[in-house]
């Protein structure tokens, strides 16, 4: 897997002060994207040990709420299985923290994956940019959805 950046005490992408991995990948290429630099699975940076690591030293700090899953689209099919993975050891590890994971995919259609067990909110759909609205906490189009997931790993 491939990611395009990990950014720190981010206010804008879930609630309270996150870290947000920044995934390769996306099939959706909504018009109007803010990340269309993030579609091409295979560019980027390899997520490693380094990687995860960093992600870590985040977490371990008290005023971060948790980790946001964003991209391209963390749930694209080359994706979900390191995405998973990651989910799963980060709910194990900061089980006080919120794991938020946006996507184009609406959840009707991806409700059956593993990493829903690892999931505390899921923002879902594509952007659409004709049915933008500033106004939307978390998303940016009317078609989208904050679902609040109970985690039950």
């Amino acid at each position: 897997m491939y990611y395009h950046d990990i950014t720190k005490d981010d206010m804008k992408n879930g609630d309270g002060l996150r870290v947000v991995l920044w995934v390769s990948g996306c099939d959706h290429k909504c018009e109007g994207c803010q990340n269309p630099i993030t579609w091409n699975p295979n560019d980027g940076i390899v997520f490693d040990e380094a990687a995860k690591e960093e992600i870590y030293m985040q977490l371990e700090k008290s005023y971060i709420s948790g980790i946001t899953f964003s991209g391209g689209d963390p749930l694209y099919p080359a994706n979900r299985e390191e995405v998973t993975a990651l989910a799963k050891e980060i709910a194990k590890h900061f089980p006080e923290k919120t794991i938020w994971l946006y996507t184009g995919y609406y959840y009707e259609d991806v409700k059956h994956l593993e990493i829903m067990k690892y999931i505390d909110v899921l923002v879902d759909g594509p952007y659409e940019q004709e049915k933008r609205d500033d106004k939307l906490h978390w998303c940016g189009s009317t078609n989208q959805h904050v679902i609040y997931l109970k985690r039950n790993n």
